[in-house]
């Protein structure tokens, strides 16, 4: 005759238990008083006015999205320049009658022309978006320009020194 033993696990959740804190945060306690002062939200980042409709970074991908296609131009001009001299010389003229200033523009411009120019307007696209995703090294980008704006900063101050401590040497004088 067997007999089985059931052995208490009094502790034993599936589930193990929320850690009990003592800051527990209580959203509103009726002994403190009210005050009308603003909240400001705390965030590790700067607060940039004057941009409405889009942040700064937002900008920054237009204008970048516009060299893409500037840079793709570029590349489709130099292929056209070696292996199709007619198609070359249509672009050519198709981008002293239009500017580059807005990618997209430029290219609903580019396939509305004929039906060569779809195909170049289509060549450009693709070649912008493989650039974007493939070729273009956005680590570096970041570097450059952190490299860049330090050593700006660090040029401009250093002339505003070397020019207030030289004016200051003169009135001395």
């Amino acid at each position: 005759m067997e007999s089985s033993t059931v052995i208490p696990f009094p502790n034993f959740y599936p589930f193990p238990p929320k850690p009990h804190t003592r800051n527990r945060v209580v959203p509103f306690s009726p002994c403190e008083k009210r005050t009308s002062r603003l909240t400001t939200l705390q965030c590790n980042k700067m607060y940039v006015p004057g941009f409405g409709e889009a942040s700064p970074e937002a900008k920054s991908a237009k204008h970048l999205h516009d060299f893409f296609t500037y840079v793709a131009v570029r590349i489709v001009n130099a292929q056209l320049q070696s292996y199709n001299p007619e198609a070359y010389a249509d672009m050519m003229q198709f981008l002293e009658r239009h500017p580059l200033n807005d990618g997209d523009k430029f290219c609903a411009d580019l396939m509305r022309e004929s039906s060569r120019h779809k195909s170049l307007a289509l060549r450009i696209l693709e070649v912008r978006s493989a650039y974007c995703k493939n070729d273009f090294e956005w680590d570096n980008l970041k570097r450059l320009a952190s490299k860049m704006v330090e050593e700006r900063n660090t040029k401009l101050m250093r002339e505003y020194v070397w020019e207030t401590s030289s004016a200051k040497s003169e009135n001395e004088k």
